[in-house]
């Protein structure tokens, strides 16, 4: 089985980068989360998860 680039040269890149801090992002306050749940679900009649398939 052929394998995309060699082994040589895996983690080259991310082993170079210097590390950075994550930056911490505070959840949405729960009443607006929910009204954009609630627009998706109701408004727009999204389907929840990844798999839904499209009318």
């Amino acid at each position: 089985m052929p394998t995309h680039g060699s082994l040589t040269k895996a983690g080259k890149v991310r082993s170079k980068t210097p590390p950075q801090k994550k930056e911490r992002k505070p959840a949405p306050i729960p009443k607006e989360r929910n009204r954009g749940n609630y627009v998706k679900r109701f408004i727009l009649k999204r389907k929840s998860g990844q798999n839904w398939i499209l009318p």
